[in-house]
């Protein structure tokens, strides 16, 4: 059975976290913000639902992935894309919301809540859709997204592919904590953060910064 899913997962490809594309952008939209950061913007999926109705600074540091995302905004007065990490950012900067889709967990997790809760302006929200590491308690939890993953794999790309979509190449990484250890660490640095579990392998965070 798990060969048999691997199989239709490989041959019908969607993007989990494309999947919660609407929701991140309800999240920002809700805080009132008018300048938004997307660290790890990838193609710019998430970026270009964003400038609908907000600024944009989206961050990629993959060669390839921030090239596309470069030339698919590169007439787009409201968007920015820099080629550089979270780390290299301008210090002084502020933004009135920062978003990260897939990305937490590829940089040292402490540290970066710390520096997001900082980079934010007053009255500013961070949203993340973040990875965590499966504990063995964690397995029950995984079984409906093991079940649907290939249902909505079939209905949202129908056809067989060969390779991924370029949305989907960027370099992965493997979740260091589990979510118990991301809930702590938010409750150090992101006091009154609000982190639900959530299908397809993801959590959500919301936090905002009253002052």
């Amino acid at each position: 059975m798990l060969a048999w899913l691997n199989r239709v997962n490989r041959a019908h490809p969607w993007s989990h976290n494309d999947h919660y594309l609407d929701w991140v952008v309800r999240q920002v939209r809700a805080s009132g913000a008018r300048d938004v950061l997307d660290i790890g913007c990838g193609t710019g999926n998430l970026v270009a639902r964003l400038r609908e109705h907000h600024t944009v600074t989206g961050l990629e540091r993959d060669p390839e992935t921030v090239a596309v995302a470069a030339a698919r905004f590169r007439a787009d007065p409201a968007v920015r894309i820099l080629p550089i990490d979270f780390a290299d950012r301008d210090p002084g900067a502020r933004w009135d919301a920062i978003t990260l889709v897939a990305v937490l967990h590829h940089l040292p997790l402490r540290r970066t809540l710390r520096a997001l809760r900082d980079g934010l302006s007053p009255g500013g929200r961070i949203v993340v859709v973040g990875c965590h590491r499966d504990t063995t308690a964690d397995l029950l939890a995984r079984l409906p997204a093991v079940l649907l993953n290939p249902l909505v794999g079939l209905v949202k790309h129908p056809a067989r592919a060969t390779e991924p979509p370029p949305h989907m190449r960027a370099p992965v990484a493997e979740p260091r904590e589990t979510l118990a250890e991301i809930r702590a660490a938010a409750a150090a640095e992101l006091p009154g953060a609000r982190i639900r579990r959530r299908l397809f392998w993801r959590y959500t965070l919301v936090w905002d910064r009253r002052v």
